[in-house]
């Protein structure tokens, strides 16, 4: 296909080779650099900005949902893991341990945190007492470290960003009721503010978080039809409670044992966003959590009135509430639009002498890369009302891309022919783990998550009969 202007030629082909579009996009809208140490990434503050309208859509959120804010140590005792039998060897791959301080070697090593339900689990020990101390609720933001062997930026390197949510409750019921709970929540944001449709429900016993009775999850198509696990949210029921002692005194008087949760997604967000909605052009942002929504481009901005008139348009969207940016630099009205594009920004005004004497702005489209005049009176409205649109829009054609691209088999050639097209395939399954593992092994090709309230006959790989239907695609 041919490219189109010079700052498309920068960027691979999306169709021709998706890995190397997106390292290019990532890379070229200055979104991330790479670190100094292998598998890390520094979040530049374009980058950065992105996160932030994340944090604060989901921080909102929470709070509705009773969840409070704290902040944990880095550093945990290698003696908690140990703790936990399952946690700590599903995660000792990639823990990294200090075990040289000061100069001196520490008389217990102490692991960079992978996650941390064992520190709060020992806080959680110390803070609940009495049953009038639950349900706790407590989220931090943070990093955690896992040393990975492959990396790519956003999607999985050895140090990241996250959100984990612990919670604490009396009884089993309370404790699912918060796991699903925390599940719908994050869909809603997914589809709300990320234009992202997800598909969610139980993870298998082969794919369930280390430690956990219940992981569900949230999988997403990406543009190659390969799925990103977006954000999970785990029942723990009373493994963790029990291995750090978390015990109430019940209304009867009683000592009993609490069920706790945990639940969190990353700055994998960022990834998913930029594989969901990227185009040959590069990023495509949702107005929600683009750092710019608008951008004000001038037109002949040397002639009388013109840079006066779009830093008056820019105050009006300022004060609106709209994220807006005017571009007054010397370079060229296209050298700006094909940076604007690249960077994903949703609207661009473009605002010449012509348009002001007309009272009109043009307005282009980046999810759809229309045109479309407007007046320049009331122009915060019509900008907002065209924000709006096009998140909806957003979501409704990744939608439609994803529903276009779920299929059915009923053998292994069936999945493997499913999966190589690029799409999620949904096959019966006896429940087997041997089946389970040959999917795998034959298609590269793993168990996403359940289709809740499914069926089907036979399993697709040894054709007895099938207990559950899976969702099966290869993953990042």
């Amino acid at each position: 296909m041919a490219k189109e202007n010079q700052y498309v030629e920068q960027i691979a082909d999306i169709n021709g080779d998706f890995p190397q579009w997106y390292t290019d996009v990532v890379l070229k809208t200055k979104l991330v650099d790479y670190g100094p140490v292998k598998g890390t990434m520094v979040i530049r503050p374009y980058g950065y900005a992105i996160w932030e309208n994340i944090q604060n859509e989901l921080n909102a959120r929470f709070k509705k949902r009773g969840v409070q804010n704290a902040y944990f140590p880095l550093l945990i005792p290698m003696s908690f893991f140990t703790k936990e039998a399952e946690h700590v060897e599903g995660f000792a791959p990639e823990v990294a341990v200090v075990t040289v301080a000061g100069g001196e070697t520490l008389a217990e090593p102490l692991a960079i945190r992978p996650t941390s339900e064992t520190i709060i689990g020992t806080m959680c020990a110390k803070w609940v007492q009495s049953y009038r101390d639950l349900p706790l609720k407590v989220n931090q933001w943070c990093n955690v470290m896992r040393w990975e062997k492959t990396t790519r930026p956003f999607l999985r390197t050895s140090e990241f960003l996250w959100q984990e949510g612990h919670t604490v409750h009396a009884s089993a019921k309370e404790a699912e009721e918060e796991t699903l709970g925390m599940l719908e929540t994050y869909k809603e944001f997914m589809e709300t503010c990320l234009a992202i449709p997800v598909l969610t429900g139980r993870k298998t016993e082969k794919e369930r978080f280390a430690g956990a009775i219940e992981t569900y999850t949230m999988e997403a198509m990406m543009k190659d039809g390969k799925s990103l696990q977006s954000g999970t949210s785990h029942y723990l029921g009373q493994k963790f409670a029990t291995a750090f002692d978390i015990k109430y005194l019940g209304n009867e008087g009683t000592l009993q044992t609490a069920y706790t949760t945990s639940w969190g997604v990353s700055t994998r967000l960022i990834g998913a966003v930029i594989m969901t909605h990227g185009d040959e052009r590069g990023l495509v942002l949702p107005p929600v959590v683009a750092p710019t929504q608008c951008v004000i481009v001038p037109i002949a901005a040397r002639k009388g009135g013109v840079l006066e008139r779009c830093e008056a348009l820019k105050a009006e969207l300022e004060g609106a509430g709209i994220r807006v940016t005017l571009d007054a630099t010397d370079n060229s009205p296209g050298w700006k639009f094909n940076e604007w594009e690249m960077k994903g920004v949703p609207v661009r005004i473009e605002l010449g002498p012509r348009d002001i004497e007309a009272g009109k702005m043009l307005c282009a489209r980046r999810d759809t890369c229309e045109k479309v005049e407007m007046p320049l009176e009331n122009a915060a409205e019509s900008v907002k009302a065209l924000l709006s649109t096009i998140q909806k829009d957003m979501l409704e054609a990744a939608r439609v891309r994803r529903d276009n691209r779920i299929v059915y088999a009923d053998d292994m050639d069936g999945i493997l022919a499913g999966v190589e097209a690029g799409n999620f395939v949904k096959a019966g399954w006896c429940g087997c783990r041997e089946c389970e593992d040959k999917v795998k092994e034959k298609t590269a090709a793993t168990a996403r998550v359940y289709a809740e309230g499914e069926s089907t006959e036979k399993c697709a790989v040894c054709g007895k009969e099938a207990k559950h239907v899976i969702v099966y695609a290869r993953a990042y």
